[in-house]
């Protein structure tokens, strides 16, 4: 019985379409992948080469004064990308994985982003996880939503009753054939990712696959319970197009709406002025005051007396961290702002699928918010520790030939943050298995079908 209902199935035109269809747009997901994959290569490397030139460069040109030599050069911090991240691009799609700052005030520029085409990111990038949580669904609903109406409407059910001791078992093995194939695909599409952009085989891509099967096992179990209320293929379409609007495009453009109300932070862009006017307003005003300040924050700087002339680095750099300092509290309100948003997102996820499965997979793939706030931090700190090695050599003016300028390189922040397994599997579980509780007590209901 099982191997007719698999002939019957796959001789289709309608299946062999779809699960091609979905193929091809997997595999061209994949492509996206490799190419933002090589983008972000070819970006580190050529970070590394630039930042290499581009010191070389100026302590060439720049060879009389450390403080001056400082104010031009850059250095880099690399958001390490995952090959898995080929799969899930999340917030990589908008936020830089490379930030390169002075070491002057840092809030004005650790939120600059690199110049995107704006139609692009408002359709986003075809990834893979993409095609997973839009696509996959669409293909799941198209093969059965009249798994049992059809039969009905073409009056065959009857037959298919009298020749089956137990046609909810029968049923049972439609949806097995199904689900069979559409996992085939989804894993066949992974091997092809895995072989295409060299994804090592470990527990994320594990972690990965396992909710990929556990979000195709959710509308199958949608599609189950909508099949068990007995109604027609008509009704069964509509209603399942209606819950993929709701939970693909409708209930998650509402939650962010609310995020935003809820949550509304202050503009990076307000937080750069605020740094950058507390940082010009200190050229009129008492040095004395700017020095004090400075001081307080870093009283092992307090040996260095400020020269008797017009301009001097040591106040000029003061300058530049008092405007760090008058801005951080706006820089701390962002942040909490945006760790409150994201707490929110993930809270309410839980109990919506589609958007569960896109940030666990994002967050599997370290392409996620709090990745990208991680990266955030860990720039600061980076910007700290660059900024006090260099605040000595500019204070006493060291010579800029005795530094050895090739010893700084690109550095690499890498987020080993694991991801909890109960947290990424048990919403979607529970979920599924209440859908297939009650289209099973709708079938136990109909003495026809048990």
């Amino acid at each position: 019985m099982l191997a007719l209902i698999f002939k019957n199935f796959i001789r289709s035109k309608g299946t062999k379409v779809g699960l091609l269809f979905v193929f091809v747009i997997g595999f061209i997901s994949l492509l996206i992948g490799q190419q933002f994959q090589q983008k972000q290569h070819k970006n580190i490397t050529e970070a590394a080469v630039y930042q290499k030139e581009h010191i070389a460069r100026n302590a060439s040109f720049h060879k009389d004064e450390m403080g001056l030599l400082l104010y031009y050069v850059k250095f880099s911090l690399v958001n390490k990308t995952f090959p898995l991240n080929s799969l899930a691009i999340g917030q990589r799609d908008v936020n830089p994985s490379i930030q390169s700052v002075t070491i002057r005030g840092v809030e004005a520029q650790k939120y600059d982003s690199e110049l995107n085409n704006p139609n692009n990111l408002l359709l986003g990038n075809l990834d893979f996880s993409f095609v997973l949580i839009y696509i996959f669904p669409l293909l799941i609903i198209a093969f059965t939503y009249n798994i049992v109406s059809e039969e009905k409407e073409s009056g065959t059910w009857k037959i298919v009753a009298s020749q089956s001791d137990n046609t909810f078992l029968y049923i049972l093995k439609l949806f097995y054939i199904r689900i069979l194939s559409l996992l085939a695909l989804l894993t066949i599409i992974l091997v092809v990712a895995v072989i295409l952009l060299n994804i090592p085989f470990d527990s994320s891509l594990l972690t990965f696959y396992i909710i990929s099967i556990l979000y195709i096992l959710f509308w199958f179990a949608v599609c189950f319970f909508i099949v068990s209320l007995q109604k027609n293929s008509n009704f069964n379409s509509v209603i399942l197009l209606t819950v993929w609007l709701f939970l693909i495009i409708i209930l998650p453009a509402t939650i962010n709406t609310y995020i935003v109300n809820k949550y509304p932070v202050p503009e990076a862009l307000e937080l750069t002025l605020k740094q950058r006017n507390a940082y010009h307003e200190k050229w009129d005003m008492d040095k004395k005051t700017t020095m004090d300040k400075f001081y307080s924050h870093y009283p092992q700087f307090k040996s260095y007396i400020l020269p008797d002339t017009e301009f001097s680095w040591l106040w000029y750099y003061a300058m530049q961290q008092m405007g760090d300092d008058e801005s951080a509290k706006q820089s701390q309100e962002l942040q909490t702002k945006l760790k409150q948003r994201n707490e929110a997102s993930q809270m309410i996820a839980q109990f919506i699928p589609t958007l569960h499965t896109q940030i666990q997979l994002n967050e599997i793939a370290k392409s996620d918010f709090e990745n990208q706030l991680l990266f955030i931090q860990k720039t600061t700190a980076f910007h700290e520790k660059t900024r006090l090695y260099f605040y000595p050599k500019i204070f006493d003016n060291a010579p800029v030939a005795k530094e050895n300028w090739s010893k700084f390189r690109v550095e690499t922040f890498e987020d080993n943050s694991e991801t909890s397994l109960s947290k990424s599997f048990l919403p979607l579980v529970f979920i599924n298995l209440a859908f297939i509780a009650l289209g099973w007590m709708n079938f136990k209901k109909e003495k026809q079908i048990i």
